[in-house]
């Protein structure tokens, strides 16, 4: 098949100036496009590299490929990962990953909490704050985790993030307010093992294909944050436990909840979702990654999957079945 690749290179864009050293985290690497395409082509599929923006556009008008992989990260808005499969939806041509409407919303990760809290599923108690004054009206105790609300790859997760005290709080809110230009939404911490779980398919179909435990090097477990300095030193500052180091029941309680989570989103062929358990232990929906990294070397979604017995090319190859798949039961 041809099949096009939908990226955004971190190379291409411009960071705001003056602005966080992180705008960029997001974007891919020439590294991960030139593996994608050598797992494609190992499968004997034919890879046309589209890009993203505008030139993705330009070119899927000028020769449409029959199915697009996309890993394309969009830019100007909280809905920027739904603008490839949106236009893919407006060709009719068929697409990997989740559709538009589960891709924003999965975004603003209040807006996935509220959905998958309506389903049941388990999450921290958390708030949306606009600035360092509203924060300080918690419905919960604090610690708490200060995050933007709608960025991803820990963009603007940091080691300070974790807030005890109520000066914290408006300090970190205000940096995520003035460096982001979004919401902030404010946490609950939870002190338990951090978990990341990769699942495929879509529906009923959809299975865990691996969990893997993110545990501390340096930090104390119950003060650990995956942060942004932690991701960027993660060979020296964490460990990676595929299967994670908790009980099979806890471990099966997680996958669960990780699954009823993807589910409730609407998730289709891949996705990662992060849980950590809290202090009796009980398995918390944190955020879903329905665009998750690609990297065979740096990406966790990668590493779990190959610790777990699914090597890069065997996941690429499956992502690319599911969507086919889907794209059958609609024909």
């Amino acid at each position: 098949m041809r099949i096009g690749i939908a990226f955004d290179l971190k190379s291409d864009q411009t960071a705001r100036a003056g602005g966080p050293d992180d705008l960029l985290e997001e974007y891919d690497s020439e590294e991960t496009v030139e593996a994608l395409a050598a797992a494609l082509r190992e499968r004997g599929h034919a890879p046309l590299l589209l890009g993203g923006g505008r030139g993705f556009v330009e070119r899927v008008l000028a020769n449409p490929p029959d199915l697009v992989f996309t890993i394309a990260e969009g830019s100007g808005s909280r809905s920027r990962e739904a603008h490839v499969p949106a236009v893919c939806e407006m060709l009719r041509i068929p697409c990997t990953h989740s559709d538009p409407l589960t891709l924003a919303v999965t975004l603003d990760k209040a807006a996935a909490k509220k959905l998958v809290a309506a389903d049941g599923v388990a999450t921290p108690r958390f708030t949306v704050v606009e600035d360092e004054d509203s924060a300080a009206r918690l419905e919960f105790e604090l610690p708490a985790i200060v995050k933007p609300n709608q960025e991803g790859s820990s963009m603007g997760v940091r080691l300070t993030s974790r807030v005890r005290t109520l000066e914290e709080l408006r300090r970190e809110t205000l940096r995520v307010v003035r460096d982001y230009g979004e919401p902030a939404l404010v946490e609950e911490y939870v002190s338990g093992t951090e978990m990341t779980i990769g699942i495929l398919g879509t529906g009923k179909d959809a299975r865990v294909i691996g969990a893997m435990e993110i545990a501390p090097r340096i930090a104390k477990p119950e003060e650990f944050v995956y942060s942004l300095e932690v991701k960027r030193d993660w060979e020296r500052q964490v460990e990676y436990h595929v299967p994670p180091r908790v009980p099979p029941a806890t471990l099966r309680a997680a996958e669960h909840c990780a699954l009823a989570a993807y589910r409730a989103l609407g998730c289709r062929d891949i996705a990662r979702v992060d849980v950590r358990l809290d202090a009796r232990g009980t398995p918390k929906f944190l955020e879903a990654n329905p665009l998750p990294g690609m990297n065979p070397r740096t990406g966790d979604l990668c590493i779990l999957s190959t610790r777990s017995g699914l090597g890069y090319v065997d996941l690429v190859d499956r992502i690319v079945v599911s969507a086919l798949s889907r794209q059958a039961r609609r024909t």
